[in-house]
């Protein structure tokens, strides 16, 4: 198979995904435009718009692909292992633990390397 023919985009995919973005342009010039409609009409129109203009770019190769690789996904995070609660309360334990040690480490470092460089400038105190 030839790499120009995978990596090429049909035309009417070209003008599905063209539609797709006239719409969503369309709808923000909208949202603004129409300010002196209520807020919750324009945000109605606006999710509409959206959701056509989604359902559009989903019939594109692209969007299938993109659909395909969701669905996939979404499959992967259901087998995914997820820690306890009372594991993840351990774990975050031990961070913040170890972050409050790393902390008091740098605090007296800090001191020590300011009171050295104050010794070495000549200032007791």
């Amino acid at each position: 198979m030839s790499t120009k023919a995978e990596t090429n985009i049909s035309t009417v995919d070209t003008v599905k995904l063209a539609a797709a973005l006239v719409i969503l342009m369309g709808a923000m010039v909208a949202f603004y435009y129409y300010g002196e409609v209520p807020k919750i009409a324009r945000v109605v129109g606006l999710i509409a718009a959206v959701g056509m203009a989604a359902a559009i770019a989903l019939q594109t190769e692209r969007g299938r692909i993109l659909a395909s690789f969701v669905k996939e996904a979404q499959t992967e995070v259901r087998k995914v292992v997820w820690p306890t609660r009372q594991e993840t309360v351990q774990t975050t334990l031990v961070v913040i633990v170890v972050v409050i040690i790393i902390a008091i480490f740098l605090w007296i470092l800090d001191m020590g390397l300011g009171a050295i460089v104050n010794y070495t400038m000549g200032r007791r105190g």
